[in-house]
Order: structure tokens, then sequence, then C-alpha cells
């Protein structure tokens, strides 16, 4: 009975907590046992707060009693990945680098709009070491493992929240987003996640890696990513990029259709390679739009590989973030991390301002190909999960960086356009898949309802991993 209370939705929590067939109190403690029966096996977890979980919890029953609930996810568990700061507790960032030490005084604006509504905060997730890679591990906390086989890595950098989801382990999870850190970690573990347009849900401290990262949640379900969407977004003075708070109810936007609408399919951009059981599973669901009436129009988006575009970046924000770090600080780095940053120290100033020009043009490459395409969908990734602890997969369809096995994300990291994952079922191997639409720039509610109108017919809904393997 805990593990079914563990993987309700929170649209079923909430309905149970008004009709007190259910209480925040059993929902916290369902949470909680799942992480004391499998954290252990997966490494979710930086560390779990029971004592202050369960005082949360208590406070949201006695609101739920009196029949005056808090806010939209009152009492509902939740994960803060150890990216974000939280208001009494050490944020460390996958770091040795940093001192547990506080006062730990501020919460980042998605954990203060989250805490305002109410949520119950059970802990904090793992990350690799600043979130510098789609994997998940790091010198401070180890690795993270993947519920549908622990051999397997989660994804990254939002491993620990995904996770933490897949596994019944809370309900609603942090991801931040910088290259595909949300949907990396989705596609994954089989999970829904959400990386909204930039500025839409506000960021503070800024990212090292600047305005390619963006803040999102992950959920077992659509309808689940749209209300706590919706308890994140708005404006916040300390985030000079956070877009004006808008009068649209995300959470409307789950019972949409996509039917009539115009979606551009590409299978690889034209120059990525994708793994056998990837493709499949993606056709299959490209059938099934169809399906629901979408007129599908299979074409490339016509960009070359922005790889190097977002290595610029991304290398040069990873120096900027250790410009000030003495040799012994750097010898205390992921090793791979301390190779980026050294990698960034030789990117000149032209070579960055090329960069943003030409990230400039892939920009406004996109917007033209949305006046044509309400929406582009592909696959979230070109393989599925693989062993844990290495930085790409065994396979010849990559050249040893782990960008190449992500070349349906970061493009729209340099875009700051909103793009989903959303699950379409299993590969041979067993592994999930994810499905990616990709949006307009501001039109998040486009991204739900696609998402929402396919996870309603997707072979991936409501699927599990066998918690029984990981005993």
């Amino acid at each position: 009975m805990s593990e079914d209370l563990a993987f309700a939705s929170a649209e079923e929590l909430l309905a149970g907590y008004k009709n007190k067939s259910v209480s925040p109190v059993e929902a916290t403690k369902a949470a909680l046992d799942q992480i004391a029966k499998y954290d252990g096996a997966l490494n979710a977890f930086v560390f779990v707060d029971e004592e202050g979980a369960l005082a949360s919890a208590r406070k949201s029953e006695e609101r739920w009693m009196k029949g005056e609930p808090q806010g939209l996810v009152d009492g509902i568990p939740t994960t803060i990945k150890d990216i974000m700061l939280m208001k009494g507790h050490p944020t460390l960032k996958g770091s040795r680098l940093i001192s547990k030490e506080g006062p730990w005084e501020d919460d980042a604006p998605a954990v203060e709009r989250l805490r305002e509504n109410g949520a119950v905060f059970i802990g904090k997730t793992t990350t690799p070491e600043f979130g510098w890679k789609g994997v998940t591990d790091s010198p401070l906390s180890g690795a993270t493992r993947n519920p549908w086989n622990r051999d397997m890595t989660p994804g990254g950098s939002s491993g620990g929240a995904s996770a933490a989801c897949a596994a019944g382990m809370g309900v609603l999870h942090t991801g931040s987003d910088g290259g595909g850190s949300i949907r990396i970690p989705a596609a994954f573990a089989g999970i829904f996640g959400l990386k909204p347009s930039f500025g839409r849900v506000p960021v503070w401290p800024a990212s090292a890696f600047g305005t390619v990262s963006h803040v999102g949640p992950m959920t077992r379900s659509v309808a689940d990513g749209a209300l706590m969407f919706q308890a994140m977004l708005g404006y916040d003075s300390r985030d000079w990029y956070s877009l004006p708070t808008t009068d649209l109810d995300y959470r409307t936007c789950v019972s949409g259709s996509l039917s009539g609408k115009k979606i551009a399919y590409s299978r690889n951009f034209g120059y990525a390679r994708v793994e056998a059981g990837v493709a499949q599973k993606v056709e299959e669901a490209v059938a099934l739009i169809r399906d629901l009436g979408a007129d599908v129009v299979e074409v490339d988006p016509g960009f070359e590989n922005p790889i190097e575009i977002f290595q610029k970046l991304w290398f040069s924000g990873a120096w900027y973030a250790m410009k000030d770090a003495d040799d012994a600080a750097l010898d205390l780095l992921d090793p791979g991390l301390r190779k980026v940053v050294e990698q960034g120290s030789q990117i000149s100033v032209a070579e960055m301002m090329d960069a943003s020009v030409a990230r400039t043009e892939l920009g406004v490459r996109m917007r033209k190909f949305h006046e044509e395409y309400d929406l582009l969908v592909t696959p979230s990734l070109a393989v599925t999960a693989f062993p844990v602890s290495q930085l790409t997969p065994d396979t010849d369809l990559t050249e040893g960086n782990w960008v190449d096995w992500t070349p349906f994300s970061y493009p729209f990291n340099l875009t700051q356009q909103p793009a989903c994952s959303v699950p379409c079922g299993l590969a041979p191997n067993g592994l999930p898949v994810g499905l990616q639409f990709v949006g307009p720039m501001h039109r998040d509610d486009l991204v739900l309802e696609a998402a929402a109108a396919f996870e309603a017919v997707s072979p991936g809904t409501g699927l599990r991993p066998d918690m029984s393997k990981l005993l």
C-alpha cells in the first residue's frame, strides 16, 4: 500500500487530501519509505530531511483538515536538485570545493515558489560536479544509478531527480537544463521533463553557463509537470532575464489536442546517428501522433550541427566558474570537468563573439521555422541508458564526447525554446525511450498540449521499473 501511494500522482494526492482519504503525512511517509528501501541501491539523494519533511507534512495536514490549503502543491513530496539553493541546508553542487558551513539563508526562486505553495521538501538530489555533464556521478557523492537497471546511468545532470522520480521517491522534482540536463535523464528514466522557455522560471544565482541554462519540472506525468511548472514560474527581480508573470494557467494546457497541428518530424537533423531501438520507438510514436489528427511533415530544421557553438559557450562558462581556483582546488575537480576548464581557458574573445553571432543566426532560423510548423518532434536522445560512470556509451554512434549522444537537446538550449521529453515506450533492451517536442519561443502551452495528447496514447505511459530488482 505504501509503494502504491508513493507512485500516486500529485493530482491524485491533492484530491485525496481534499476528501480526507489520504493525508500529506501518509504521502510523505510513503516517499520516505521508498528512499529508505531503495536509495541504497540508487544513490539519488545527497541528503534526506526526514524530520523536516514530516514536520512540514503535519503542518500541511492541519491546513487541509481546515479546508485551507496553502497553495497549488500543498503537501506534495518534492525534491530539490543540489544545484539550487535551499534555505537551511548546504548546496554543494556535487563538488568538494564548496564548504558545508553556512549560513544557508536563501532559497532559489523556484524553491521559494514551491515552498510558498506548500510543497513538502524531502531532500536534495545528486548532480555531477556543477552540473557539467549528461550523466550523474561526482567526486563528492559517487555514482547515481538507474531504477530500470542499476548497472546503467539515469542520465544527468539532473540524474538524482530522474532516479528518484522513477523510483517513487517523491512526486515533484526540480531539474536544471543547460544542454539537456532535464530531458536527458527524463528520457533515460522513463519520466516527463520540461525545459521551459528561457526566463519563464526565474534563476538565481545566475548559472556560470549563462543564458543556456533553464530550470523546470520532472514528474511521472505531464499533468503533474504542468502543475509544478505553474507553481514555479513568474517574474523575479533577482533574475534579470525573468519573463513577466503570465495570466495563462498552464494546468489547463493538458486537455489540449494535436488535431490540426502542423508538426515537423526530424529523425536525425540530417547529421545525427541514432540507435536502431530508439529510432524504431520514435517512428511508432510519430505514427500515433498522425493518428491523433496532426499534420506531420518529415523535414529537418535545416541547420548544421551547432556543437562548436555550444562547446564554446559551455567550456568558457566552466572556465569562468573556476577562474579563481588554484591548482590544489583544481586537483579536487572531476578530471573530466578539469579538462573542460582547461579547454575553456583557451577560447579567445573572437571565438566567443563568433559563437554568439552563430547562435543568433540559429535562433532566427528556428523562429522562422516555427512560422510554418507549430511544433518539432524528434527523439529525445540518440541512445538508451548506458553503463553507470561512463561519459559516453559503448557504441560507434559517438566520438567520445558526451554531447555526441545528445544531439537533439543542446540546440534548443542555444535557441532557448521550450522543449520536453515524454516516454514513448521501451527499446528492445528493456530501457526507456523518450520523444522530444520542441515549441516556438514562449509557447510552453503548445509543448504541454502536445505532450499530454501524446501521453494519452503512448505505450510508455504508466510504465514502472521492477523495483524488486534493486533489492
